[in-house]
């Protein structure tokens, strides 16, 4: 086992995990009754034992400095323990961690603070264990105490703060604590709404500045807005990494029939075969199938090139093998080069839960589309509950903006020039 830290940031490897095993001891015991300690015990003496439970089996990956990747997977797949292990909580039996750079941690936020301690002192004692000088604190107090929003509270002591206000410290703490590499655990709902937001924007500015993120989330939605790569661990083991949309698409396929007994799974599979879900672009039980994908302009002619600022409708026909509950019907577009540009669903625009029960057509108009010039691709799904895929079709319909426009990026932003003050 080997596991440590090096400063030498001219190398292009954030983070090296290799052949790294990790078992737990888990004891198996029966409890004994007063007064039949002897004969319980040469009856159950078997169960009276421990056993290891291995939940990393020899898993290596490298991350690049600069790069977000997140970790998927059920629960009990290793997520967790990988990262208790990055930060050092936990080490591995065998294998090495090698971390290039300054760590900070967002997994049990707020460990180190002291109850009886002001919300001021314990920012200097939690700043601290990440390696920070009296200095370095002192340069960024006044950054952590505006960032958390508790104001007149910070010198009051930290057992009189709500859960909320708490979080609300420790995360502050962590993120302004300039690392090379930052670890998150399940974190990004800290607090309300807004400050939610502003954790999740924080996030992305500290990405942007080239810091290494690993993200432990099972909202992939958020992942795949943070991150470059996904890696999914499945019952120890890394099943797959890459690209996060591509990766979670097959991670939700294996929840999807996860769930299913074995009957229902056999089904299934005839189903995705006679349904030509048997597409590495293609997703989803075939329970319906979308199809006759169009994209129309605003006279409902099939056209692959728009203009700038123009409307577009994306219509799809979609056949019910069986009937869904709860449906949730999207539309996303990702740039030609793989850049997620927008997405939403009937959940995310308030439809109320629906069930598909025969043949339909869906339509949705995109209007004034601010989209830079370029090529564009659309994925199309329709998804039951909380996005287990039923037919998830990528790179359904491909389509150009055209532009006598000069402007770079993603989307046109509406914009005023005055350079009257110019000399």
């Amino acid at each position: 086992m080997h596991i440590e830290r090096e400063n030498n940031m001219d190398n292009q490897v954030a983070i090296e995990v290799k052949n790294v095993t990790k078992s737990f001891r888990i004891r198996y015991y029966v409890e004994l009754k007063q007064g039949k300690e002897l004969k319980e015990k040469m009856l159950f003496w078997k169960r009276n034992r421990y056993e290891n439970r291995i939940v990393l089996d020899d898993v290596s990956f490298t991350i690049k400095r600069g790069e977000a990747v997140g970790l998927v997977g059920k629960n009990g797949c290793g997520k967790s323990t990988t990262l208790k292990m990055l930060t050092r909580i936990i080490y591995p039996d065998s294998g090495s961690i090698i971390m290039h750079g300054r760590v900070s941690s967002l997994i049990e936020l707020g460990a180190g603070f002291h109850p009886d301690m002001t919300g001021r002192e314990n920012i200097y004692t939690n700043a601290s264990i990440f390696g920070l000088t009296k200095k370095e604190i002192d340069e960024r107090l006044n950054d952590i105490i505006d960032f958390s929003e508790l104001g007149q509270y910070i010198d009051n002591p930290v057992r009189t703060y709500s859960s909320g206000m708490y979080m609300r410290l420790a995360f502050s703490v962590a993120i302004n604590v300039d690392a090379d590499i930052l670890l998150v655990d399940e974190i990004l709902a800290v607090g309300d709404a807004n400050f939610q937001t502003k954790c999740f924007n924080k996030i992305r500015e500290i990405k942007g500045q080239g810091t290494t993120i690993v993200i432990v989330s099972h909202s992939l939605g958020q992942i795949e807005q943070i991150c470059d790569k996904s890696i999914w661990i499945k019952d120890g083991k890394i099943e797959r990494e890459g690209d996060p949309k591509s990766v979670h698409l097959e991670y939700l396929d294996y929840m999807n029939n996860e769930r299913m007994d074995e009957e229902e799974r056999a089904r299934v599979k005839q189903q995705r075969i006679e349904s030509g879900l048997e597409d590495e672009n293609r997703f989803g039980t075939g329970n319906v199938r979308c199809n006759n994908i169009k994209l129309l302009d605003d006279n409902g002619e099939e056209q692959g090139m728009f203009k700038c600022g123009g409307n577009m409708t994306v219509q799809f026909d979609y056949h019910v093998n069986n009937p869904i509950e709860n449906a949730i019907i999207g539309v996303k577009i990702n740039r030609i080069d793989g850049v997620y540009v927008y997405g939403t669903d009937t959940r995310i625009d308030k439809f109320k839960n629906f069930e598909i029960k025969e043949d339909g057509m869906v339509s949705l108009t995109f209007t004034d589309m601010p989209l830079i010039k370029g090529q564009y691709y659309i994925d199309i799904s329709i998804e039951y509950s909380e996005g287990l895929p039923e037919d998830y079709l990528k790179h359904a319909a491909k389509f150009e903006i055209v532009s006598n426009l000069e402007d770079m990026g993603i989307a046109l932003v509406s914009h005023k020039w005055d350079v009257s003050k110019i000399r």
